[in-house]
């Protein structure tokens, strides 16, 4: 009956237009969310599809061939380069499989245990997630790398001498522990949503302990489980700096990208588009894969009543514990470490003994623009995502058509593309120079850097945006309007205040995002436009260990004073997704 009275309502609405004739047919409206959504589109035509397709157009046509599939053929022919390809899967998976494992053994226990502590180490955990995975790998080298201060200590104090963490090993270590947060923000918001009663229910039935949790628990997390694996998934297989650093020969595909394209900057980089495309068609299928199992587990669910923690004692005690804090810690020693060695004297590569400022002295002398940048950049970039994302968010949820679904399409992919590629698309798309096509020369701008940033963590404020109007009811905009206000005014002075909740909490973690970016930077800055990422990145490389962890400091605090905001603003004590 519901739907019928609809269907009345609708009929009832455009019998006027029908009696008006010839205008019957003109069911476009220009208003202001079409001319939105028009304007929104072109933009990401332009920033977008036109960068992305035209690393399709150079990866298959050259002046020289014209049209050819050379650049695929020589990929896929010579084994250096699948064997870089299947090294990526291979460290990619393993790192999903041991962030799975830890990700949800932890929001299993935050979820149904008590014990102190628990909001330090939700804090740990999120500062471990947030900041630059190359930052863990470099600090993972101070403490384990052939000099390392772990390394040196078991050599000279026990004779025992540690396996080698360059490699396999050490890209899967730093990814493990880099990504194994994302998880648990995911399961501990899903946590929330299982009913007592089922578990009540299973233990009734004799299913307790581990069998629960496989039988019962994990079933009912799978939707989120497969949601936050493809995350770390590609958040794993598109990073550069991590393998860049710690990889020590054994090559990535997003190194093998970025190398190749610099390699050849200045003369054909047909084959770099070439490896972004495999690159992009690669996490298109992985993401629709995901899709595809998700939705065959997806259900809902609402709790009445929600998991209760419960208190333990004895050797289980003991091991939640043990678990927590071990895990917790483990995964921010690099970032403690770091800060220590941020505070030492320094020569170059070598920490002498004794305690100073030098470091951040010459950080802030040296590298004081990128630390601005790293202000200045990202605060345009967040401001033009606020803007898009409360448009695009409601025109995906309150104006749904052809056009507003192609737009809420398109705002996804940045998601799952790799940052290197996107960086390069981008810099062959907008420059005049060998290799460009010239349609904006906005190369070595701010405004690219800006664009960049901007395109590619809208999605965080999106989803979040999304998420909050979903739970606003229309009818609470009918009733406005019923009561005279325009459609205009209803939108600026009550539903996007009733959003914003949601829209801050995505604007800080695409703010957080911003501020440790690196894999399109890398590839876009100018001395003029560095950031503290880059600068960090470039210190490592020539050596200047201290200045770099006096920068990997100072990002942190940015991203804890973020992280506080974030609590202050949304009036939580926890994040998750």
């Amino acid at each position: 009956m519901a739907t019928k009275q609809n269907e009345l309502n609708g009929l009832a609405k455009v019998d006027p237009t029908a009696m008006a004739g010839p205008t019957q047919k003109k069911r476009f409206r220009l208003d202001i969310w079409s001319i939105s959504a028009i304007v929104i589109l072109i933009t990401y035509v332009l920033f977008l599809v036109y960068p992305v397709g035209n690393l399709l157009k150079q990866s298959v046509f050259t002046e020289t061939s014209g049209l050819t599939i050379e650049n695929f053929t020589r990929f896929f022919s010579m084994s250096y380069y699948s064997g870089t390809l299947f090294n990526s899967f291979k460290v990619s998976i393993t790192a999903t499989v041991f962030a799975l494992i830890l990700g949800i053994l932890l929001a299993y226990l935050f979820a149904m245990f008590e014990f102190r502590g628990k909001k330090l180490l939700r804090i740990l955990i999120i500062i471990a997630s947030m900041s630059a995975p190359f930052i863990g790998a470099y600090s993972w080298i101070l403490l384990l790398g052939r000099s390392g201060l772990i390394t040196r200590s078991l050599s000279n104090l026990f004779g025992i001498q540690m396996p080698d963490i360059y490699g396999f090993s050490g890209i899967v270590l730093v990814f493990s522990l880099q990504l194994f947060p994302l998880i648990f923000l995911y399961v501990n918001g899903a946590f929330k949503s299982i009913d007592q009663s089922i578990l009540e229910a299973a233990e009734g039935m004799g299913v307790t302990g581990i069998n629960r949790f496989f039988k019962v628990v994990l079933p009912l997390l799978m939707p989120t489980v497969l949601a936050g694996a493809l995350l770390v998934f590609m958040r794993a297989f598109s990073d550069f700096g991590t393998p860049m650093l710690i990889g020590e020969g054994y090559r990535t595909f997003p190194v093998l990208i970025y190398t190749e394209f610099i390699s050849e900057v200045g003369g054909d980089s047909a084959f770099a588009s070439a490896l972004a495309v495999i690159a992009i068609f690669i996490a298109l299928t992985i993401f629709f894969l995901q899709q595809m199992v998700a939705l065959k587990y997806s259900f809902s669910m609402n709790s009445l009543h929600p998991v209760r923690t419960k208190k333990v004692s004895g050797f289980k005690k003991v091991m939640v514990y043990v678990i927590s804090y071990g895990v917790v810690f483990t995964a921010v020693l690099p970032q403690l470490y770091l800060v220590y060695t941020s505070f030492l004297n320094t020569s170059g590569m070598v920490f002498q003994p004794g305690y100073s400022l030098n470091s951040y002295r010459e950080a802030f002398s040296r590298m004081g623009n990128s630390i601005i940048n790293t202000i200045r950049i990202p605060l345009l970039a967040i401001t033009i995502v606020v803007i898009f994302a409360v448009f695009i968010s409601y025109l995906a949820v309150r104006r749904r058509n052809p056009l507003t679904a192609t737009i809420d399409t398109l705002s996804m992919i940045p998601y799952i593309v790799p940052g290197t590629v996107l960086g390069i698309a981008f810099l062959t798309s907008y420059n005049t120079g060998v290799g460009g096509t010239g349609l904006l020369t906005i190369t070595g701008t701010t405004f690219i850097m800006v664009v960049s940033l901007a395109v590619r963590r809208l999605p965080y404020t999106i989803r979040s945006s999304v998420a909050a109007l979903h739970q606003i009811s229309p009818s609470i905009e009918e009733a406005a309007q019923s009561l005279g206000s325009s459609k205009i005014n209803t939108f600026f002075r009550i539903t996007v205040p009733m959003m914003m909740p949601g829209i801050i909490a995505g604007a800080i973690l695409s703010w957080i995002t911003m501020i440790s970016e690196l894999s399109t930077s890398i590839l876009l800055y100018t001395v003029n436009t560095r950031t503290v990422t880059v600068a960090i990145y470039t210190e490592v490389i020539r050596g200047n260990y201290g200045i770099a962890a006096a920068l990997s400091t100072i990002l942190m605090i940015f991203t804890v004073l973020s992280l506080l905001l974030f609590m202050k603003v949304s009036g939580k004590d926890e994040i998750s997704l």
